[in-house]
């Protein structure tokens, strides 16, 4: 079934809608502000394309994508996602959330602390690691790129591995979510590993037209990558 629900409709959720269209997915898309507010990337997604409630993207295909920001899974209706494998695209900004405890005293990465949010679904991290503008860059790339995903669910992480095949990636399996640190903020295997010129992406990100980072070479960025300094974390 070439369905999928994505809630969050920001930078990363409209890169992976669109390549999902791309890919022949039919999509339906929510955001905290209401459908009415999505008719702009509606109409630029085409026919494929349409806009619904959280609870409706949560239903639409097998495995919702999130892409939301950690202070809003409050608002979220958590009982519409259990039994739910959930493709989990977030990090942790504390200029954007606020301090967490549990993550800046390393108690819990992002991913396991997702998971205690949301009780009764499988977390599978993705997409987390690549700016949104270097996803459709660098989508069916050559070489092809690859993303790391983690996850405590070898099935769960296979069928996520699916989409990103169907969205023009190959993933790397990082391990489990208390594993999920090798490629959050700061690790090592975070986002300037697909910059095609780190200086200049340094100066201006958007510039950066990104470039490919293969399956092999992303796994040695994983086995070498540290545990970040969660707690001294500005961005």
């Amino acid at each position: 079934m070439n369905r999928i629900g994505i809630i969050g409709s920001g930078s990363i959720g409209a890169a992976v809608a669109r390549l999902a269209v791309a890919a022949g997915y039919d999509v339906l898309i929510a955001n905290s502000r209401g459908p009415e507010t999505l008719a702009g990337l509606i109409e630029e997604l085409g026919p494929r394309a349409r806009a619904g409630d959280v609870r409706a993207a949560v239903e639409f295909g097998d495995i919702p994508v999130l892409a939301v920001p950690l202070a809003a899974y409050p608002n979220l209706p958590v009982e519409a996602f259990a039994g739910k494998t959930i493709l989990s695209t977030g990090n942790y900004y504390p200029h954007r959330e606020g301090r967490i405890e549990q993550l800046d005293s390393l108690e819990s990465t992002t991913a396991e602390y997702e998971q205690s949010l949301l009780p009764d679904t499988v977390i599978v991290k993705a997409f987390n690691n690549i700016l949104f503008h270097h996803i459709p860059n660098l989508a069916h790339s050559t070489p092809r790129t690859a993303l790391a995903i983690a996850g405590d669910d070898d099935e769960a992480k296979t069928r996520v591995a699916a989409i990103a095949d169907a969205l023009g990636f190959d993933t790397v399996d990082a391990g489990t979510l208390a594993e999920s640190w090798r490629f959050e903020p700061d690790s090592g295997a975070y986002t300037p590993i697909y910059a095609a010129d780190l200086e200049g992406m340094k100066r201006d990100y958007l510039a950066d037209p990104g470039a490919p980072v293969s399956a092999e070479r992303l796994r040695e960025l994983l086995a070498a990558s540290h545990r970040p300094d969660v707690a001294a974390r500005q961005f």
